[in-house]
């Protein structure tokens, strides 16, 4: 399985509505935020490269377990979040449906409003 592409996963991430892309931590670690509050980041210098995002706990654990390039998040709280190794061993539909879910449970954090504006509900 080859490597998925951090270059077409951070197209992939910017596609969510009302995302923005920063880079607080270092120039080479890109950021993703919704509303302020972030749901993902990625490291594609690294060797493999990496990326942080929000998990449902026990979500977390079952994808921990099922899989070697999923552990606790890097500097992030390890109840909340993994580190996903870029490595080949995961495949780029299913490392999308992951931030798919990040994106999720961010927005399902904030007031009604906003989630409603974020989401298009009128």
């Amino acid at each position: 399985m080859a490597k998925p592409s951090p270059a077409r996963l951070r197209k992939f991430l910017m596609r969510f509505p009302a995302t923005t892309e920063e880079t607080p931590f270092h120039p080479d670690n890109f950021v993703y935020k919704v509303a302020g509050k972030m749901f993902a980041s990625i490291s594609p210098k690294l060797e493999p490269p990496r990326m942080n995002l929000k998990c449902d706990p026990d979500d977390a654990k079952k994808l921990r377990k099922a899989h070697a390039a999923i552990v606790p998040g890097y500097h992030m709280n390890k109840l909340h979040w993994n580190t996903v190794d870029l490595d080949g061993s995961l495949d780029e539909a299913f490392l999308q449906g992951l931030i798919h879910d990040s994106f999720e449970l961010v927005v399902d954090g904030l007031p009604k409003k906003l989630q409603k504006q974020i989401r298009g509900i009128p």
